[in-house]
């Protein structure tokens, strides 16, 4: 299955999973969506990183996706983060998304165990086997200590259901020759909210994005000017949200942007360990950032 048309084209969140001691708090996740979806976002990710995906229970897990696929009810794109560095539980997750609704998924490279670049063609295949869905290759060795290279991408190319790249390895020249290689192929979405504007000037579509959780309106507001046509608009909006976007990641995500959020009243501020709650430091930095932003914290 080879889509004409792509997941997205703009902005796609990858949400925060409202948590609390008792587990996933559904009443917050509703508000979320709705002011996300209000905000102009294009699609949505849930339980990938931003949303805790990896400390998620197996149960939680599957009824959070279950859940965003019913609420959401066809408004955006649901793009579900179900990779795992078990293949056969990613397999496993990626059949029951695309049964319960969820209109993509998002597979990131296993984690740990890692695997070789033939590796990776084998497992995308696994994936590709089992999901009736599309499915975005997630690339982001600062997590997963594997990076797939251009001849990887080109492979991957050629498999049913892979259609899209979410591309977070930092490394602009790499990410160029990819897409010289793939030749439209595959769409390529940034993976890094610092780099929107550079991927998207060499053909990328957009960006599935952390800032959005704070900023949706501004994130989609920088893509929308690109596509038309005002690329000094995008540029300047790219430049503007720069400390925003830094201080984002000055701790390991999500804790900074589960702070953020909590501080604007959509969540509590709670992260599962290995995560904990953000540095005093960092958080007044973070703050005072967002009120200069005009967000209303």
């Amino acid at each position: 299955m080879k889509r004409e048309n792509p997941i997205f084209k703009g902005v796609a969140t990858a949400l925060i999973t409202p948590l609390d001691e008792n587990g996933v708090n559904y009443d917050q996740m509703k508000r979320l969506i709705d002011w996300q979806i209000d905000q102009g976002v294009d699609a949505l990710l849930i339980a990938g990183t931003s949303g805790e995906g990896s400390t998620l229970s197996d149960a939680e897990h599957r009824k959070t996706l279950e859940f965003a696929a019913d609420y959401v009810a066809g408004r955006v794109p649901v793009i579900a983060g179900t990779g795992s560095n078990d293949t056969a539980y990613g397999q496993s997750l990626s059949k029951f998304a695309c049964e319960v609704g969820c209109d993509a998924l998002l597979v990131v490279t296993p984690y740990y165990n890692k695997c070789t670049q033939n590796g990776l063609v084998d497992i995308y295949g696994a994936y590709s086997e089992v999901a009736t869905k599309p499915i975005i290759v997630y690339n982001i060795a600062s997590r997963t200590g594997v990076d797939i290279k251009p001849e990887t991408f080109v492979k991957l190319a050629e498999l049913d259901n892979i259609v899209a790249i979410k591309e977070a390895s930092g490394n602009i020249s790499q990410i160029t020759d990819t897409m010289s290689q793939i030749q439209g192929k595959l769409d390529v979405y940034s993976g890094n909210d610092d780099q929107i504007i550079p991927i998207m000037s060499v053909g990328g579509l957009g960006v599935i994005s952390v800032i959005s959780n704070v900023m949706p309106k501004e994130t989609k507001e920088m893509t929308t000017r690109f596509f038309n046509g005002d690329i000094a608009g995008a540029a300047e909006l790219q430049l503007r949200l720069r400390k925003l976007i830094k201080l984002l990641f000055c701790e390991v995500n999500p804790i900074p942007v589960k702070a953020a959020m909590s501080a604007m009243g959509f969540c509590d501020n709670y992260v599962r360990l290995p995560l904990t709650k953000m540095e005093e430091a960092h958080y007044a930095e973070l703050i005072a950032e967002m009120r200069n932003q005009g967000v209303n914290v």
